[in-house]
């Protein structure tokens, strides 16, 4: 009866690991017909060819990225030279503009023996220069006329006098004013009516 139970053990043991052994070849065997056969693809083939398609548009992206921001970087680089060349040279045209000018007053100045009348000239020739040089660059003279209400945007009032006039106009210029491209750069210095 003892090797009934021994023989009945050993069968079972057997069995057991028989029985692994035929799901494993199952498995097995549908993998080695696919890629044998080559009529469809094994699941695992596909997941490896998305992987690789994932991998490669990830580089792609990874590139035009890294381009896209070493554009920017130069776009901002080089907007930031032109600004430090515009701090740096903004009164360039205004410059050249003077030269003319500075020119004029030295020649005048080397005449040995000049008249009444040269210098006036000269002097005219040297301010109408000037005049140029300052419309060119918009630096524009504000010069009101006596009468004109006063505008405190323009017009600085030093004093209030008495005068035949209507209250709050401008009797006298006393200093033009400029404005430089529509901004204020000096309001003229004004007396008022009372």
């Amino acid at each position: 009866m003892q090797d009934q139970v021994d023989q009945a053990q050993a069968q079972q043991a057997q069995e057991q690991t028989a029985q692994p052994q035929a799901e494993q070849q199952k498995t097995e065997q549908p993998k080695q017909g696919d890629t044998e056969g080559g009529a469809q693809p094994s699941s695992g083939s596909s997941w490896e060819e998305k992987l690789a398609a994932a991998e490669a548009k990830a580089a792609e992206m990874q590139d035009a990225y890294l381009r896209a921001k070493a554009d920017t970087e130069n776009i901002r680089r080089r907007a930031q030279d032109d600004i430090a060349k515009a701090h740096k040279f903004a009164i360039e045209n205004f410059a050249e503009a003077l030269v003319p000018v500075k020119d004029s007053l030295e020649m005048a100045l080397k005449l040995d023996t000049p008249s009444v009348e040269s210098l006036k000239e000269g002097v005219e020739m040297t301010l109408k220069q000037l005049s140029t040089a300052f419309e060119r660059n918009r630096l524009l003279e504000i010069n009101p006329t006596p009468g004109e209400k006063l505008d405190p945007m323009k017009h600085q009032a030093i004093s209030m006098v008495p005068a035949q006039q209507e209250a709050n106009t401008i009797v006298n210029v006393l200093q033009k004013g400029y404005t430089i491209a529509d901004r204020l750069l000096r309001p003229a210095l004004v007396t008022v009516a009372q």
